[in-house]
């Protein structure tokens, strides 16, 4: 765990280590939220490659028997 100071400007510099891991470049976009008294950086990814990710899911809804099918 890494220790990181937050600047007068509520900066956080993300350690080089980390950034390598993630595959964070300079100008990517992250969507931010709190959960569990803890930040969480999320990927944004754009529409163009959220094409086909639900690919193969079960789409099959169990229907009660006095419903016309």
């Amino acid at each position: 765990m890494r220790d990181v100071t937050v600047s007068p400007k509520f900066q956080v510099v993300i350690p080089k280590d980390v950034r390598e891991s993630m595959g964070i470049i300079s100008g990517q976009k992250k969507q931010m939220l709190t959960y569990c008294n803890r930040i969480e950086l999320i990927p944004t990814k754009p529409m163009s490659e959220m094409r086909g990710f639900l690919k193969g899911i079960d789409t099959e809804v169990p229907r009660d028997v006095d419903r016309i099918i």
